[in-house]
């Protein structure tokens, strides 16, 4: 399977997009967060920037 066909989750802490891994094979229904980092701050929403801040 290519990687472009892959089913993807929005995170439930960040709300970023993320792909199927292998890991998750058997527990796909039931994962909820892109990475361990956002599994553990669950109740405090991580604030990604996507646009850097530069000083003119």
């Amino acid at each position: 399977m290519k990687k472009q066909h892959l089913p993807t989750k929005i995170c439930k802490t960040c709300g970023r997009p993320f792909a199927w891994r292998k890991k998750w094979k058997a527990v796909w229904e039931e994962v909820q967060y892109c990475s361990e980092r956002c599994r553990r701050n669950k109740h405090k929403p991580l604030q990604h920037s996507s646009t850097s801040k530069s000083s003119a």
